[in-house]
């Protein structure tokens, strides 16, 4: 990691960046209260994972935290890692590329958790170790010819890839739609392409716990799944679920990622 510039006054304003802005040559430092804020959020966080890890029995098999750091700028991911933060979420691909572009000598993993148009795959395998929202054939199929190309030019190691479920109740689900996700029918087809493609390794289910409903029934439907492709595939157990709001009902589920960003982050900066 760089080391950190000059610590600015500690009355200071920090002044809101887009995302993209390149912070390489600002004067002002990691340290300060915006440090301060991130460390704080951080350390509630893990208490309450901890805690809802306690409650489980799972000690042995906590889930990874992955921080979503969708509209907050490059400088605040320079921060969280400096707090230890490894896994960086991102749902943007222009956002995220620019950020991983930026803070290359910070070895993170970068996980893409949007939903993914087919035409940004070969952008995405540049920089994401992992994308948590393969619903679709398309998707699928452009991720491994990107990776095929890659692969070839960079020797990158394969790309770790959920299959996000659909956990609406029934078609025509709005609520659930709008989290989008393949239908469970679509779901082990899904897979086995994900399985049988170069470049790529199934990792396991995603899902989003529909708006409105409760999180505890959602991810108890999703742990199902999970155990339904882990009998097809052994390897392919993890399970991606649970967000600031939902976290204890993901972990007491099974979550192996937890992909949470406003309660470390707060709200979302104004982009300029």
């Amino acid at each position: 990691m760089t080391e950190p510039a000059q610590r600015p006054d500690a009355h200071a304003v920090e002044p809101v960046a887009a995302p993209g802005e390149n912070h390489e040559n600002r004067t002002d430092a990691l340290e300060g209260p915006r440090l301060a804020q991130l460390e704080a959020n951080l350390a509630a966080v893990r208490r309450r994972i901890d805690a809802a890890v306690a409650a489980a029995g799972r000690q042995a098999a906590p889930p990874r935290l992955i921080v979503v750091t969708k509209f907050h700028p490059a400088l605040d991911v320079r921060r969280l890692a400096s707090l230890g933060v490894t896994d960086v979420g991102e749902n943007r691909d222009q956002e995220a590329a620019e950020k991983a572009a930026q803070l290359q000598d910070l070895g993170l993993s970068w996980h893409f958790i949007g939903q993914l148009q087919s035409k940004k795959a070969k952008s995405v395998v540049k920089y994401a170790a992992s994308v948590h929202s393969v619903d679709r054939e398309a998707v699928a199929s452009a991720l491994a010819n990107a990776m095929a190309v890659e692969a070839d030019r960079t020797g990158r190691p394969p790309l770790d890839c959920f299959i996000q479920v659909s956990l609406a109740e029934q078609a025509g689900d709005a609520a659930a739609a709008h989290r989008g996700g393949a239908a469970p029918g679509e779901v082990t087809a899904l897979a086995e392409q994900v399985a049988g493609a170069g470049g790529l390794r199934l990792a396991g289910v995603m899902a989003v716990a529909p708006l409105g409903a409760d999180p505890a029934a959602a991810f108890e439907k999703l742990a199902g799944s999970s155990g339904r492709r882990a009998e097809q595939f052994p390897y392919a157990t993890g399970i991606s679920a649970g967000m600031s709001q939902d976290l204890e009902e993901a972990v007491r589920f099974g979550a192996t990622h937890l992909r949470i960003g406003s309660d470390i982050l707060g709200p979302r900066p104004a982009l300029r």
